[in-house]
């Protein structure tokens, strides 16, 4: 069963004349607004925002958060902190439980030798030596985050006791353990948020509180993902890592996490051919990628046309079915589609339409751009 509530409520921003399409078009004004409306709530519930900038890959919109009060950035490979501590990021946690050989571990040294705080996520003793192994001989000791397992049932410790194991490890190699963290990715399911927030607050809370009685200083407890925003910030939890809320798309707005006015990015894309009930834009997998959720109908929604539906994307082709006497687009006209998932869309390009609120229009690098080792 398809559950979506988005085509027929989704807005966006007219689209600037003379697009060469398709290109991806970032609305400033409603990043802004989805900066600060986290950020407050979790100013209001005393609780430090850190957001996983592998949405947005952006220096720029790093900058924006941390202006509007975000503590430091999330990032999810060694790639990406590199591009945000040379730009000067001066707090940075590489969430993610990195095998530190090689060259990996030669990278890994030198962002810990060059920031001002940067700390790795762990969940295995082995990680944890190959860590220590890897920064063997700098002056300060490498913090770390050990993850545990809400539900999402991807990385992360089942139980105290493994976490436990993890941190007598790691404290034996030299690293210096001082949070746990979480992902409730589970959460990406209709009506999941409440449970998927209440995991996590629940694992945390028996984590931190292992560890402590252990006599181990946990100073950060962080959760972290666009549904459980809101219901994992409570609790034990002082700190939240969401990553798509700041540019928002079709299936965060499906699952009640964003309002409709929260999608801030839209591909742009063109009509090319039209065919009976079938249209085709020029705006395939290599612009919507093929990431759909069971509970998603199509591709992405096209904003103005709520009864289209994107059925199937080739690489350069997007095919649309349109059932007979709904609003159609016609023949070389410019559509904005909101993507179902926009955090591997972004990937995609070297740079962003950026619009303005007075209507000005920029191009902004996408940063991190395919530093995903």
């Amino acid at each position: 069963m398809t559950v979506d509530r988005a085509a027929p409520a989704l807005t966006f921003p007219a689209l600037p004349r003379g697009l060469d399409t398709p290109r991806i078009v970032m609305d400033l004004a409603r990043v802004t607004a989805n900066i600060d409306r986290l950020q407050d709530e979790m100013d209001r519930r005393g609780i430090a925002l850190r957001p996983h900038a592998k949405t947005h890959k952006s220096v720029a919109i790093a900058r924006m958060q941390l202006g509007h009060g975000a503590r430091g950035i999330t990032v999810g490979t060694i790639g990406e902190a590199e591009v945000f501590v040379d730009a000067g990021m001066a707090d940075v946690f590489l969430a993610y439980p990195v095998w530190a050989e090689g060259t990996k571990g030669e990278r890994l040294r030198a962002l810990h030798e060059k920031s001002r705080v940067f700390r790795v996520g762990i969940e295995s003793t082995a990680g944890a030596e190959r860590l220590a192994g890897a920064i063997a001989g700098t002056a300060e000791p490498l913090a770390v985050l050990i993850e545990v397992d809400p539900g999402n049932h991807r990385t992360g410790l089942a139980s105290p006791e493994d976490v436990l194991e993890v941190a007598h490890g790691a404290r034996a190699a030299g690293l210096s353990v001082i949070g746990v963290f979480s992902h409730g990715g589970h959460g990406y399911r209709i009506d999941g948020a409440a449970s998927a927030g209440a995991d996590e607050i629940r694992t945390l809370e028996a984590a931190a509180g292992a560890l402590r009685d252990a006599g181990f200083a946990i100073e950060t407890i962080s959760a972290g993902s666009t549904p459980t925003m809101v219901t994992a910030a409570s609790g034990p939890v002082t700190e939240m890592r969401a990553g798509t809320y700041v540019y928002g798309d079709r299936q965060q707005w499906v699952l009640g996490a964003i309002p409709a006015d929260g999608c801030a990015v839209a591909v742009a894309a063109t009509v090319v051919s039209v065919h009976d009930d079938r249209i085709v834009v020029d705006a395939g997998a290599k612009a919507l990628t093929k990431d759909r959720a069971d509970w998603l109908a199509g591709f992405g929604a096209i904003v103005g046309y709520p009864d289209l539906v994107i059925e199937r994307v080739n690489d350069y082709h997007g095919v649309i079915a349109a059932s007979p006497g709904v609003a159609r687009p016609r023949l070389g006209e410019v559509v904005a589609i909101i993507p179902n998932h926009v955090c591997p869309v972004i990937d995609l390009v070297d740079r962003v339409v950026a619009v303005a609120s007075d209507g000005s229009v920029e191009e902004w690098p996408v940063d991190a751009r395919g530093r995903s080792g």
